[in-house]
């Protein structure tokens, strides 16, 4: 079997795509042949050495993928050789077969192509773990979505809006601003061109988000506790302009507010389980219903994963960027 693998640390052509050896499916597991797979900013921390994976995961990057069921495990109930399912995998998506327990599967939602299927799994748990869980958003308040063209991004403004907030988000430049907008947003920034801070006030008469999402981290944090109403919750999923910040507790306390951080990738086999089945009972109707779909940017031969890094890497990319074995 091939795979993409992390020949030291450094750039994207340290990516190389070698045989390897995968083991067979034990009990409670499925092997999927990988008809694509998803590429997550993570991927780009992991081929950096910056974001190793956990124990137990493949060495090789990769943590989502959709595919066909090709061998079960002992004791496997819920899937059958041959079904269409998406995989969240603590890593080793980046291959043409993956091993993954059953219950980190979902089946394909009914209208969806197979391949793109796989810009699901990651984004749309991340967004739900951290919209419902995390930032227990609520029907009539505001979301605002720092990153609104991004894998997860994309995907958080059209949950949000689906769950009834009025959904706000950045983007940079006009294009991407319309873009956002047909995905269900209420309001667009473009953060290229306007003060985020003056402008979400400006959209929320004042009042400022219920919930913020955010992937910026330390250098948006002083921002984030800015635009946060009374008793607002600011959610902290990435870190893409740097590990720390400045963080005002006086105005903090002031709001009421709370700041959370939290990851998918470390999450238990059960934790993730769970946050599968609510996905499968709460948003995967909503995606057969047409009121969430993938948003692909491109697909890339799996050979080609050392351009999908760079691609990603522009940040020219709205929505998710896939690698088709």
């Amino acid at each position: 079997m091939r795979a993409v693998t992390i020949s030291g640390e450094g750039p994207a052509g340290k990516l190389t795509t070698t045989a390897v050896n995968l083991p067979e499916p034990g009990a409670g597991e499925i092997l999927i042949d990988v008809a694509s797979s998803g590429v997550n900013r993570a991927d780009l921390l992991q081929r950096a050495g910056l974001y190793p994976p956990p124990p137990g995961a493949p060495e090789w990057p990769g943590l989502e993928i959709s595919g066909t069921v090709r061998r079960l495990g002992a004791g496997v109930s819920s899937r059958r050789v041959g079904d269409e399912v998406v995989a969240l995998l603590a890593g080793g998506g980046y291959a043409e077969q993956v091993v993954v327990g059953e219950d980190q599967t979902l089946p394909v939602p009914d209208g969806v192509d197979l391949v793109d299927a796989a810009a699901l799994p990651e984004a749309v748990c991340t967004a739900w773990t951290n919209l419902v869980d995390a930032g227990r958003l609520r029907d009539g308040e505001t979301l605002l979505v720092q990153g609104g063209s991004g894998g997860v991004g994309s995907i958080a403004v059209q949950l949000g809006a689906a769950l009834g907030a009025r959904v706000v988000t950045t983007a940079g430049g006009p294009e991407r601003v319309a873009r956002c907008r047909t995905l269900g947003a209420s309001a667009v920034v473009d953060h290229r061109r306007e003060d985020v801070v003056a402008a979400v006030r400006e959209a929320t008469d004042g009042r400022g988000a219920d919930v913020v999402l955010d992937v910026l981290g330390g250098g948006a944090l002083r921002d984030n506790v800015r635009v946060l109403a009374p008793g607002g919750r600011l959610v902290v999923i990435g870190l893409q302009q740097g590990r720390t910040g400045e963080l005002d507790l006086a105005r903090l306390m002031a709001k009421r507010a709370t700041v959370t951080g939290t990851t998918l990738r470390s999450r238990s086999p059960q934790e993730k389980a769970e946050i599968l089945a609510a996905v499968a009972e709460h948003v995967w109707p909503l995606v057969t219903q047409g009121r969430l779909r993938p948003v692909v940017h491109a697909r890339l031969p799996l050979d080609a994963a050392d351009a999908a890094h760079d691609l990603l890497e522009s940040g020219e990319v709205f929505g998710k960027v896939l690698l088709v074995p």
